[in-house]
Parts: C-alpha cells; structure tokens; sequence
C-alpha cells in the first residue's frame, strides 16, 4: 500500500464521503480495545472476533512449548489446578473420616455413661 492510498482514504473521510465501515455498519466489530481504552472500530475478521491489527489472523500456539509458555503466562496463582482440587478433595475425604471415627468414639463412650449427655 503506498502512501497515496492512505492519504486518499483519510481525505475521503475529511470530505464526508461515506466509509465502507462507518458508524451504522451492522457486521461484527473488533472487540480489542485501542491504547485510549476505546473500542477498535475495525470489522473483525470473519468467523472471528478480531481485526488483524489485533490478532484475528493468529491461530494461536502449536507447539508444546508454545502451548506451556501461554498456560503457564496464563496461570495466576495454581490454586484451581488439576493437582490442587485433588489436594483439596483428598483432605476434606480425611476430615470427614475423621469427624465420622470422633462422633463414633463419642457414641461409645456415652454408652459406658463415661460422659454425661449434655
């Protein structure tokens, strides 16, 4: 694209002619937001949710390493991982089993009327 082409299109929006992608456009936009934090007014590619100024041509990583590098950029903390909720279910497994043994101790020893019922 030489530079013609470019001053051309900003000339036509100056003028007032109208613009393939204007303001009532009805098709799907990007839904980056730009430096100033507004909306990208771009159309977005189709079937995607992107221009390709913001990574609506990617197809994403798809080696090993770059699948790694984005899980781990991605993690925050670990605390919702696969490893973690199976920590977590195994030591509320433990807790239960041992509330169930100290609440059949406790029946036993009410029994022999070792402790008085309250």
């Amino acid at each position: 694209m030489d530079g013609g082409t470019v001053t051309l299109a900003k000339l036509n929006l100056k003028e007032g002619i109208p613009w393939r992608f204007g303001p009532n456009w009805p098709g799907q936009r990007c839904r980056a937001k730009t430096r100033k934090g507004a909306p990208c007014q771009r159309p977005a590619l189709r079937g995607k949710t992107r221009c390709q100024f913001h990574g609506g041509r990617s197809t994403g990583p798809t080696t090993k390493v770059g699948l790694q590098r984005i899980s781990a950029a991605q993690m925050k903390h670990g605390k919702y991982t696969k490893t973690e909720l199976a920590k977590a279910k195994r030591r509320a497994e433990t807790g239960r089993r041992i509330l169930a043994e100290l609440k059949r101790i406790e029946g036993q020893i009410m029994e022999l009327g070792l402790m008085p019922d309250d």
